[in-house]
């Protein structure tokens, strides 16, 4: 059950599971969040990297994998969180995992600063099974943290970098993202939209998601003619 101050709104994305997330460099964090959802490993894991390189991702995946075999989990995006107050945080403690995404939003604010250490302190005291996840753009050290207290905690767990990916890691995330949702995205196709559209993976997955819906209701394959077609039309 969420705890009562949670908005009912939180829901984690139908494509976040560690089924359609590509590897590429980063088979390490992907490890070491799969065995968060089990309860094991580290109490306490801090995942940085760039815009676009997966964070969000992988934290909902997670949940969403324990979730699956049963345990407790929850996704909080602090952006969206931090006007309502660290009061949310209240009582997570309890909840078997807790993946925060996106630390940089409530970083120097001395109320979601001291909340978090008091969060973290009491998920420790649950002893095995209670982990914490941290995701933000930077590195704990990088990260403008105010409390000393915070400072330190944030590196005390396991910390991890996601790698952003090359051009090739692209169109495979592009082609398993593809393959994932029924439909067949052929190698030199990727190849073009990486040639012809913005790379970041939020923009690609965007256009797949155009691309899917355009190709069924066309019955066609995507063709480079057909999806260079749809490109002039936009």
């Amino acid at each position: 059950m969420l705890p009562p101050q949670l908005p009912l709104a939180l829901r984690l994305a139908p494509e976040a599971d560690f089924a359609t997330y590509w590897e590429g460099p980063n088979a390490q964090p992907v490890a070491a969040l799969r065995r968060a959802a089990r309860g094991e490993g580290e109490r306490l894991v801090y995942l940085h990297g760039p815009p676009g390189s997966g964070k969000s991702h992988l934290l909902q995946a997670a949940c969403r994998a324990a979730t699956e075999a049963g345990r407790g989990a929850l996704w909080l995006p602090l952006a969206e969180l931090a006007d309502g107050g660290p009061a949310v945080l209240a009582g997570l403690e309890t909840v078997p995992l807790v993946c925060l995404d996106g630390m940089e939003a409530v970083a120097g604010q001395a109320a979601w600063e001291r909340a978090l250490v008091a969060l973290a302190a009491a998920a420790a005291a649950q002893g095995a099974g209670a982990t914490l996840v941290l995701a933000a753009r930077a590195a704990p050290g990088a990260l403008p943290v105010a409390l000393p207290d915070l400072r330190s905690r944030l590196g005390w767990g396991l910390v991890l970098r996601l790698r952003p990916l090359d051009d090739a890691g692209r169109a495979a995330a592009l082609r398993l993202r593809a393959a994932a949702r029924g439909f067949e995205l052929p190698e030199e196709t990727a190849a073009y939209l990486l040639r012809r559209c913005p790379r970041d993976p939020a923009s690609l997955f965007a256009l797949l998601d155009r691309l899917d819906r355009a190709s069924l209701a066309a019955r066609r394959r995507l063709t480079i003619p057909f999806v260079r077609g749809l490109l002039e039309r936009a």
